[in-house]
This record gives C-alpha cells, sequence and structure tokens, in this order.
C-alpha cells in the first residue's frame, strides 16, 4: 500500500529545480527526498520519472509517493478515542495514566500499541510517528502522521493547553526560564541558568484563592515544561506531587492538551481540533473554582 502526495508548481518556483521546490516550496528535508529518490517512481511528472535536478515549471504538477513501512510495535486491543483520521494523519484524545511511547516500565500498554491495533483494523501499517509527547498523565489531543512527508508537514502546528494551578494566579506572562534536570534525579526538572531554553506563554482564566485555571502555549517542547515552570513560579499545578502539589482533590497532574490547529498535509487547509476535558478536571473546576462552560 503507497501514499501518494500531489503538489502543482506556483509561479514563483518557475525555473527552481526540482529540489527547491521540494524543499522549500513543500518544507520537505533532504532525508525525505533521498527516501523519494530511492522509491519507484518516487517523483514524476505527467508520470515520468523526475529528478530532483531538472527544472520546473508554473502550473506543473509533481507526484510524491511512499511505499508503506512496517509498524514494528505490537499491537493491543484497547480503548482508542479517535477524533480526526485520513490517509495522512491521525488524531485522538489520549486518557490519563496511557505512555505514548514504550519505555522500559512500559511496553504493551501505551498509545502507540493501540494504534498499531488500530492500524491493523483498517489494513493499515505506518510508523507511529508522533508529532509531540505528552506525559502519561496529561490528557487530550495527540496528533500522529501516517508517513514521513506528512511529518514534515505537520510539523508547523500549534496547540493550547489548559491546566489548574494551586492558589489564585492571575499574570498574564511570558516565562522564559532554562530547563534542565534535576541533579540526583533521573525524572525531575528544574529551572537553571545552564538549562536548555524553554518559554512559555500563560494567560489566566479562572481564579480562586485554591485553584486557577491557565491555557499555556509553549515556544519549546521540554520535559515537563509547564510543570516545572508553574513549580518554579510558586504555583504547581493541582495534583502534581512530584513538583509539591498536593492530591487533596485530584488523583493526578491536571494538565490536558485542549485545542490543536494545524494545516492539512495535502491540501494546506487550516483545520482546528477541540477536545474536551476529563471528568476529573472538569469536576475540579466545578466544586473548586466556578461553573465552567468549556473551551
Amino acid at each position: 500500500m503507497s501514499s501518494t502526495y500531489d503538489f502543482i508548481v506556483p509561479a514563483e518556483y518557475d525555473g527552481c529545480t526540482a529540489r527547491a521546490f521540494l524543499r522549500r516550496g513543500c518544507s520537505l528535508s533532504a532525508h525525505i527526498l533521498t527516501v523519494l529518490r530511492q522509491t519507484e517512481n518516487g517523483i514524476t511528472r505527467k508520470g515520468e520519472l523526475l529528478r530532483t535536478v531538472d527544472k520546473v515549471s508554473a502550473g506543473d504538477e509533481i507526484r510524491l509517493t511512499l511505499m508503506s513501512e512496517r509498524c514494528g510495535i505490537e499491537p493491543i486491543k484497547g480503548t482508542l478515542s479517535v477524533v480526526y483520521e485520513d490517509s495522512s494523519m491521525l488524531i485522538v484524545n489520549k486518557p490519563s495514566g496511557m505512555p505514548v511511547h514504550p519505555t522500559k516500565q512500559h511496553q504493551l500498554d501505551t498509545l502507540s500499541n493501540i494504534v498499531a491495533y488500530h492500524m491493523r483494523t483498517r489494513s493499515e501499517s505506518y510508523v507511529f510517528r508522533s508529532l509531540y509527547r505528552l506525559d502519561s498523565d496529561t490528557t487530550g489531543g495527540v496528533l500522529i502522521a501516517k508517513d514521513i512527508i506528512a511529518y514534515a508537514r505537520l510539523r508547523d502546528h500549534t496547540k493550547t493547553y489548559l491546566g489548574i494551578c494551586e492558589g489564585r494566579y492571575s499574570e498574564h506572562i511570558t516565562l522564559s526560564a532554562p530547563i534542565s534536570l534535576k541533579v540526583g534525579s533521573k525524572m525531575v526538572r528544574c529551572v537553571s541558568d545552564d538549562g536548555d531554553t524553554a518559554v512559555t506563554h500563560i494567560e489566566p482564566e479562572l481564579s480562586s484563592e485554591r485553584y486557577s485555571v491557565l491555557h499555556y502555549v509553549l515556544d519549546t517542547g521540554r520535559t515537563h515544561q509547564i510543570r516545572c515552570h508553574m513549580a518554579h513560579l510558586g504555583h504547581p499545578l493541582a495534583g502534581d506531587d512530584l513538583y509539591g502539589g498536593s492530591r487533596r482533590d485530584i488523583g493526578r497532574h491536571a494538565l490536558h492538551c485542549d485545542t490543536l490547529t494545524l494545516s492539512h498535509p495535502h491540501t494546506g487547509e487550516r483545520m482546528m481540533f477541540s477536545f474536551p476535558l476529563p471528568q476529573d478536571m472538569a469536576e475540579l473546576i466545578e466544586s473548586c473554582i466556578q461553573p465552567y462552560s468549556g473551551t
């Protein structure tokens, strides 16, 4: 089973090489071009093989063909909340307690295992390529590309997170605070001058003396970035006992990926997806802050 992508050469690439058009105009990496060159009829124009050094003209229709790939992950039957799916991508709403990828402690109970089973029921086979990783207990939208071209073209997506932190927090800020692994720990992160750049945009929505509801947009995707930054501000996420939060009112850190915006890898159409809050976070907001109408 193969997947194909059709692109029309715009006027600004008239007379350029196919390589220049595919690299700059289609956002494809040198590695992807190598894969396409090694695939029979991987790059064609009017049904004929097109070399990357050949010149293209405005209006040319370039077809890219990729062969299917072996998944390589053991399929395990499980519940999968599919929000959207087509030939190039899969978008799911991940529950808490489910790792995205296999780890030493989790080999068969991950999102990738359930997706592997899902693709088998659809007679599909592709490498599990998640555009980002959510912590095991973080809920919400996960974007999965079904081939390397989709993965490259979906990288320019945006997502927002909704979190519930402890205490009253009402400051709209952009926090730029480097993050590194805490000395003596293999998991916990901390803000450190010699850490990796980490930028979090914080937008408060609701607040009370006990808890506040915040939205987050990340410029970087460091491990535990939101959790670490909120602990650094003195307002750890509710339920996040790893970073100083209390599990008095919720049994896991209260963080949810609630919106995802992307351009479709085939058509370029802008698409937006929303992921409803899980019950535990919705109940915490309703009982401890004020009635919550959704995002």
